[in-house]
This record gives C-alpha cells, sequence and structure tokens, in this order.
C-alpha cells in the first residue's frame, strides 16, 4: 500500500492543476485517471472543439477571400482531415499533462478510483487489479458527461452527444442541434460552416440564454445570416430513427413540426459523474446531483474535498483549475481567498465569438442597482471593419452610484482574447472613470471597451 499526502480522482483541468499546485507546496501526490489524461477538457472538450472551430474559421476565410481581394479556386473541405488535426492536437495536450506530471513527481495512477473508510482510494486498474492507497487528504474531480433526456436517448450513431459529434466519420448533410448553450452553439457554427444544413432547437425563449438578451439576439441574427434555422420555445418531444435518417417531432409555439436531419446532437448540458465513486460509503452529501462543499471545497467528511464540475458553480476548466489551486492551498496551511463567482469569464467560441462576465444588464437591475450602460458596436470601429469582422459590439454596464463595473457583455471576432480586461479591472474595484482615462491602443478590438464605457457615461467619441 502507497501512501500520499494527497490523491486527486480524475485529471481534468481541476484535478491535474490541484495536483500540480500541491507538489509545488511540498505534498506527496499522487493522481488517479480511469481514461485520458487531461480529461474530458484537454481530450473530447474545450481543446479539440477549439481546433475544430479553428478549421472552420480556416475554410470560412477562403470562403469570402474575395471580400479581401484575393482569388481562391476550388477550395474544399476534407472532413477527415480536419478530425484527424483536432484528434492530433488533443492528442498532444494530453501528453503534455503526462510530461507535467513526471516534471512535478506526481504519481499517475491508472484506472477507476473508488473512495473507501479511512481515507483510502480502491483503484481497479483495466485488467481488473485491485489495489488500496492510504492518503491524508483526498480531492473528487471526477467532472460530468452528457446529459440525456428521455425524448433524446444518446445511440452514438443517430442521436449523438459532443464526443461522436468530434469524431463523425463523415459531415452529416443535415444536422439538427437540440440545445443552444456553448457546446449547441459551437457544433452548430462548425458544421454550418463546412456546409451542413443546421437547425437549432431550443426550450428556452432565446438562444444562448445564460448570456445578456442583446447578446443573444445579435448571435441569432448572426446564425440566420449565416443561413441556420432557428426554433425557440421549442422542445422535441420524439425523435423516430428507423429510417435512413432522423425525423424529429418538434413542439413549437406556432404548433407541432417535423424536422428531417442526418443526425441529432443532444446537447443539452451535463450531468456529474458520482455514480459508483464511494460517496454513498464513505457518507459524502450530496445535493441535486452535486458534492456540497464549503468555501474551500471541503466535504463533510474530514480529508475529503471535491471540485470542478461536481460542485456548485459554473462547469467550466478555469473554474475547476482556480477551485483546485484554493483547494489545495488551504490543505497545505496558506491563507487563499474564497473564489468570488460573480467575476468569472464564460467564453463561447462560435463565431463571432462570445465573452461576459459579471451581471447582465437584467440581473443587475434585478439585484437593486441604479445602472449605467454603455454598448459600441464593431461597425464603428476601425480595426473590427479593416479586419471584415464587423458583427457584434461590446456591451459594458456601471453602477450609477459608486462606478463599480458590474457587467460586461462582448460579441465579435476575438472578443474571448478581450474579456480578461474586465476581469482584472473588476477584481482590482476599477471604476468606469478609470477605464476612461486608460489609454487603449488603436486601432484594436480592445479600444471598443474603452469607448463602450465612455458612451456609459455620455462621453463616447467615435459614436
Amino acid at each position: 500500500m502507497a501512501n500520499y499526502d494527497l490523491i486527486v480522482i480524475g485529471s481534468g483541468p481541476g484535478g491535474y492543476v490541484a495536483a500540480i499546485r500541491a507538489s509545488q507546496l511540498g505534498l506527496k501526490v499522487g493522481v488517479v485517471e480511469k481514461a485520458e489524461l487531461g480529461g474530458i477538457c484537454l481530450n473530447w472538450g474545450c481543446i479539440p472543439t477549439k481546433a475544430l472551430l479553428k478549421s472552420a474559421n480556416v475554410f470560412e476565410y477562403i470562403q469570402h477571400a474575395k471580400d479581401y481581394g484575393i482569388e481562391v479556386k476550388d477550395a474544399s473541405v476534407d472532413f477527415a482531415g480536419v478530425i484527424k488535426r483536432s484528434r492530433e492536437v488533443a492528442a498532444g495536450m494530453s501528453k503534455g499533462i503526462q510530461f507535467l506530471l513526471k516534471k512535478n513527481k506526481i504519481d499517475h495512477i491508472a484506472g477507476f478510483g473508488v473512495l473507501k473508510k479511512g481515507n483510502k482510494v480502491e483503484v481497479t486498474d483495466a485488467a481488473g487489479k485491485k489495489t488500496t492507497y492510504d492518503a491524508k487528504h483526498i480531492i473528487l474531480a471526477t467532472g460530468t458527461r452528457s446529459r440525456e433526456l428521455p425524448a433524446l436517448k444518446i445511440d452514438g450513431k443517430k442521436i449523438i452527444g459532443y464526443r461522436e459529434a468530434l469524431t463523425l466519420a463523415e459531415r452529416p448533410k443535415k444536422l439538427l442541434v437540440v440545445g443552444s448553450g456553448a457546446i449547441g452553439v459551437e457544433f452548430a457554427y462548425f458544421y454550418n460552416t463546412l456546409g451542413a444544413e443546421v437547425t437549432i432547437v431550443e426550450f428556452l425563449p432565446r438562444i444562448v440564454p445564460v448570456e445578456d438578451e442583446e447578446v443573444s439576439k445579435q448571435l441569432e441574427k448572426s446564425f440566420k445570416k449565416a443561413g441556420m434555422s432557428i426554433y425557440t420555445n421549442s422542445e422535441v418531444t420524439a425523435v423516430d430513427t428507423k429510417g435512413k435518417g432522423c425525423i424529429s417531432t418538434v413542439k413549437t409555439p406556432t404548433g407541432e413540426i417535423k424536422i428531417e436531419s442526418d443526425i441529432v446532437l443532444s446537447a443539452v448540458g451535463v450531468t456529474t459523474n458520482l455514480e459508483g465513486i464511494g460517496l454513498e460509503e464513505v457518507g459524502v452529501k450530496t445535493d441535486k446531483g452535486k458534492v456540497v462543499v464549503d468555501d474551500f471545497y471541503k466535504t463533510n467528511v474530514p480529508g475529503v474535498y471535491a471540485i470542478g464540475d461536481i460542485v456548485k458553480g459554473p462547469a467550466l476548466a478555469h473554474v475547476a483549475s482556480a477551485e483546485g489551486i484554493i483547494c489545495v492551498e488551504k490543505i497545505a496551511g496558506q491563507n487563499p481567498e474564497p473564489l468570488n463567482y460573480n467575476n468569472i469569464p464564460g467564453c463561447t467560441y462560435c463565431s463571432p465569438e462570445i465573452a461576459s462576465v459579471g451581471y447582465t444588464e437584467e440581473a443587475a437591475k434585478k439585484a437593486g442597482y441604479q445602472i449605467k450602460v454603455g454598448k459600441f458596436p464593431f461597425t464603428a470601429s476601425g480595426k473590427a471593419k479593416a479586419a471584415g469582422a464587423a458583427d457584434g459590439f461590446v456591451k459594458v454596464i456601471f453602477d450609477a452610484k459608486y462606478g463599480e463595473w458590474l457587467g460586461a457583455h462582448f460579441i465579435g471576432a476575438n472578443v474571448t482574447e478581450m474579456i480578461a480586461e474586465a476581469v482584472v479591472a473588476r477584481k482590482l474595484e476599477t471604476t468606469g472613470h478609470e477605464i476612461i482615462k486608460s489609454v487603449h491602443p488603436h486601432p484594436t478590438m480592445s479600444e471598443a471597451i474603452m469607448e463602450a464605457t465612455a458612451a456609459a457615461y455620455g462621453e463616447v467619441i467615435h459614436l
């Protein structure tokens, strides 16, 4: 039996980051992983999807090359090559995690980990051999998988989840995407750009429903302009897969319709991986499919912690990483600050991209704030116009009384690279006037942040 200061179950962006930080702080660490190192994010989520989206971006540029004075003839998509590149990028990143674990003297324990009483973890390897490990502290970072609806049972062939969407053998001619969160709209953009006829069905009143309402409207406008069909306030009640393709029954506000497609992509969210990992045996409390933890990710069982998608909060890679660092720093006797969940950036990598942080306009009003709102469209941005990327805008929300930056909502090219300015400024309690007086470079997309802030205070120059 090997003894550790810390065992982490799961090697996604929560687990491996927690393990590395713990090693930096002098702990002897082991990481248990049943599949590929890096978890869903590196292998089946964040990284491979971004590789696919880059291929779509390149093809989109080629299709519009004439707009830039460049002639390109007979460009076509090698779909298998696009998928192959994505898998190679993911495999390379996973190997990178292996290197980082070795560099930090962290043991990689391959197999399925189960909590046992007395701060033990039993690991069953691929051959079925069971080994028990002792640890002073155990962090659960087991993540999530695709959620299934009763009317959308994933069969991996005609009704698929995000994993299958990453590795299809050929591009479907018609694709129905159910759900319009980040996963849904990213795949909708990817397949539409590569030539599929894409339809989106969203149960809620608008697509990307967690975003500010104006952002949702802009994305719907951009997607419809790209040729996608969108049904909101609608529900897929049944899918007939008996024939060659799929015939989906969709309940819409104006009545029931049938939608034909080759494939249906279920992108209706995720569900936590909590089954079979020993929670009941050890007595770890859960609530509504999430592990109950305190501000430093302690469960009710001494020595057992949980981070990432399996605890309350946004199911995002960067959130899991931040939680893992806070958790191990507390274990190591440091004094980290609890995470401010109202200052977490969210990014969606379709085109146009979406990035946001803090309160939406509606949420700020509901919270009782008197607000100042500023908006700067990219149609007024010299850099955006020169780049041929004038879709979208920057929207900022400030507290009218004290100037606190309450929220930022961007939609447009490269806005996922711009949102960090708002996150840092909010962390430093920067006011709107300080943003206006901070000189932004010209011409850039990011100067739209300064312009939108100036608009909120009636000082905008270029509108």
